[in-house]
């Protein structure tokens, strides 16, 4: 199916949005249920093309799952897994899917995992992943795009990271949770996911402390002590960026629910800097306005608690028509500025200089035909689409698909004027008027 997003810009945002459940949070309590020999359930779960993949990585491995779209919560009963490995068929598809390695050494000592994938933003090392693994007491080895850990005996370890990689400090905890004795994870990933993966496990009987800072502490506990639990899923701090920055793109002002505002923190203060207002309306509710120009800044992405490179690129888009000269450092992900080239068919003077962008803002972007190269940057061009001039019709949207829950039907009650058309069947999506056959 061909389809295509047709923003008309230049209508102020208006009204309320609601943020779901955060797709890099739910992905990972996913996979740890294979941990457990019972029933997990878990809430707060958005309907995204990525959840549905990983139900199918997890049905592949043996588990029973009941995906429950308008309850939004999964319930997965792991209680009969004997497959330990994956087929690249999914794993490819979607990076955070590779988090079951972990969970399958932890529960059956063994495990084959496709090599990952998601979006091409840059180089997706397992260096990490396979370095902390060995350390608990694992054999591995890459063999035809596969990873292959296997152990007779988990033990915990200390474990230290070069740098701070949310993923394999992921893997290692999963990993760790049943190992004999303690694990140590040094240099650790801060992000509010991995306190929200700690959480679960901890109702699942796990004994981790620490999650949040830079050094996590596991005592292992028998595979038989772990139990089935309940869990909802933390929000999803970058779609809340996303909304934030939509809003301020359009001039327009509304209320975001549903958001842990402690989770974005550094963004909210450039945005501050920027010259918008945001607002606490409560201890989960924000209201962001803004009705002129902004103002440029400069920013580096950096691991959690700095500025998230999932958000860079939504930043770009608001700095392209900010006044002055404003310089982006990406520091995380050599391919991350693959959006540029797209922002450029919109006017945006920006110059790339390796890992280096500076923008120069310009009065105003013009709609035009553009296609979002990955999931962030067709959010970016999203932000981009409501402060230009006429229409932009974004294509690719298999990308926005994997990260972004109802997103049409989101723009719409904030009053942006975005149509999802079935360029082959000619149909379309616009709330609140019939269109004929919805797609």
């Amino acid at each position: 199916m061909t389809e295509k997003l047709i923003i008309k810009g230049q209508t102020p945002a208006s009204g309320e949005v609601s943020i779901s459940g955060a797709k890099n949070s739910v992905l990972k309590l996913m996979a740890a249920s294979l941990l457990c020999s019972d029933v997990c359930t878990i809430y707060n779960v958005p309907d995204l093309s990525d959840v549905e993949i990983m139900n199918e990585v997890l049905s592949e491995l043996g588990a029973k799952t009941d995906y429950y779209k308008s309850e939004k919560k999964i319930t997965i009963d792991a209680r009969n897994i004997t497959n330990y490995e994956t087929s690249k068929e999914f794993v490819s598809k979607m990076r955070a899917s590779f988090c079951v390695l972990g969970a399958l050494v932890g529960r059956l000592n063994m495990a084959k995992v496709a090599m990952p994938g998601g979006c091409k933003i840059g180089e997706r090392r397992v260096n990490f992943h396979v370095k902390g693994l060995e350390s608990l007491g694992c054999e591995c080895k890459i063999q035809d795009g596969y990873v292959i850990a296997k152990t007779n005996h988990l033990r915990g370890n200390m474990v230290c990271f070069d740098i701070p990689s949310v993923g394999a400090t992921e893997n290692v905890m999963m990993a760790s949770v049943t190992a004999d004795g303690v694990t140590i994870i040094q240099n650790a990933a801060q992000e509010p996911e991995i306190v929200d993966l700690a959480n679960f496990l901890k109702s699942m009987g796990a004994d981790i402390t620490g999650a949040g800072t830079s050094e996590i502490v596991i005592k292992g506990v028998k595979q038989s002590e772990l139990r089935g639990c309940e869990h909802t899923t933390i929000p999803d701090r970058i779609e809340a960026g996303t909304y934030m920055s939509i809003i301020a793109s359009s001039r327009g002002s509304a209320v975001i629910k549903n958001i842990f505002p402690n989770h974005l923190t550094l963004f909210t203060g450039k945005l501050l800097e920027m010259g918008a207002n945001i607002k606490l309306i409560d201890p989960n509710t924000m209201f962001v306005s803004n009705d002129k120009r902004l103002k440029s800044m400069n920013f580096i992405t950096q691991p959690y608690p700095g500025f998230p490179t999932d958000l860079q690129a939504l930043a770009m888009a608001l700095l392209c028509c900010a006044d002055g000269i404003s310089v982006v450092t990406e520091s995380l992900y050599e391919n991350r500025f693959m959006h540029v080239q797209e922002l450029w068919k919109m006017g945006a003077n920006i110059i790339v200089n390796k890992k280096h962008a500076i923008i120069k803002g310009i009065e105003q972007l013009v709609g035009t035909q553009v296609q979002a190269t990955d999931l962030r940057a067709g959010a970016a061009l999203v932000t981009a689409a409501v402060n230009a001039v006429g229409e932009t019709e974004i294509s690719a949207l298999h990308h926005i698909d994997r990260g972004y829950e109802n997103f049409v039907d989101k723009l719409r009650g904030l009053g942006i004027d975005a149509i999802r058309v079935d360029t082959e069947s000619n149909t379309l999506e616009k709330i609140g008027e019939d269109y004929g056959t919805r797609v």
